[in-house]
């Protein structure tokens, strides 16, 4: 198993968000999870991604369990183990599609110029070629959500967790990201963890699970 989640509780306050989840998850598996609006899709997704901490609850990635490690090794883990693909792209407006797709490497401390052949050996296979230099503002909602994908991949991650990651693209874009999640997991040997309410990404995934009220029913 690359991820094992359990009895993972979390709340705000006295607002109980997530009801002790247990969750596995094979190495080259695309999961979806499905739910209403509230159910704790985000926030367990964000606690598997350990983008927040669980009130209690067990959690190993690769065998390593990323909530006993100090603040400083977290974020290295989660730059060298992770990445995430968000609704919104959140690239950055100031800087070119490859110069985003370059940052988790810089942060990783890559040298610049290998950095930089990878960033854009990456977004040509995700067939951004003429759009290197491009900065987000000139790219397409499709081509931005690409970008994304390629910095996801940039460190070659254990795991992407996508937080609805076609959920701001038309039927066309969508359809060709969710195709593409496939074909990347044949090609990089990826594992993918998304949320979504779109029903036919969860349709293609080998099993979808479904929250409903801070767990997942059976």
């Amino acid at each position: 198993m690359i991820l094992q989640a359990k009895q993972i509780v979390k709340s705000y306050g006295e607002l109980p968000i997530l009801n002790g989840v247990d969750l596995t998850i094979k190495e080259q598996e695309i999961v979806s999870i499905v739910g209403s609006s509230g159910a704790g899709k985000t926030t367990l997704l964000q606690i598997l991604g350990t983008l927040d901490q669980p009130n209690s609850g067990e959690l190993l990635i690769n065998n390593i369990d990323p909530l006993a490690l100090s603040h400083n090794e977290l974020s290295a883990f989660r730059n060298k183990e992770l990445g995430f693909i968000f609704q919104f792209h959140q690239l950055l407006p100031e800087f070119t599609a490859c110069e985003n797709v370059m940052l988790p490497g810089l942060i990783r401390g890559d040298n610049k110029k290998e950095a930089q052949q990878r960033a854009e050996m990456l977004l040509e296979r995700l067939g951004l070629k003429d759009r290197l230099n491009h900065k987000p503002s000139e790219l397409s909602g499709g081509e931005q959500q690409r970008a994304a994908v390629c910095r996801a991949l940039f460190n070659n991650p254990k795991i992407i967790f996508g937080d609805e990651p076609s959920g701001n693209l038309d039927t066309k874009n969508s359809q060709e990201l969710h195709e593409l999640f496939f074909q990347l997991r044949e090609e990089f040997k990826q594992t993918f963890v998304i949320v979504t309410h779109n029903k036919e990404l969860a349709k293609m995934a080998d099993r979808t699970l479904t929250m409903v009220d801070g767990n997942f029913i059976p």
